[in-house]
């Protein structure tokens, strides 16, 4: 049990980080509204069509596409650290990991959904 108290302290000290700084900008926040700073904007002009237009679906598989590799990346740290005590056996079965990896990455990038037309 003692192993996981560091991770319990940043648990910790991030939830009361965030809540300080949650209460300071909403104490120290200067509420003076005009015109100006209520109206719409688009790069300084004026909107020149509706701003509740659906966004293509490239944006969102771009998304998830990297929402998966990031994902992926993470089961790297824990295998990394725990590399020696797993031998042969684990390096294997990371390789076969990382080659799964590599081949769905070439597949999205020969189907084309990592380009941007």
């Amino acid at each position: 049990m003692t192993d996981y108290l560091p991770v319990l302290f940043a648990v910790v000290f991030g939830m009361l980080l965030a809540t300080v700084l949650l209460l300071l900008s909403t104490i120290g926040v200067i509420r003076d509204y005009d015109v100006e700073k209520l109206s719409p904007y688009e790069c300084g002009f004026e909107p020149f069509e509706d701003t509740r237009k659906q966004f293509e679906v490239r944006f969102y598989l771009i998304a998830i596409l990297f929402i998966i590799f990031d994902l992926e990346v993470v089961f790297l740290f824990p295998w990394a650290v725990s590399l020696g005590s797993l031998g042969l056996q684990g390096l294997l079965v990371m390789y076969f990991f990382l080659l799964v990896l590599t081949i769905g990455f070439i597949y999205e990038w020969m189907s084309g959904a990592l380009d941007w037309e």
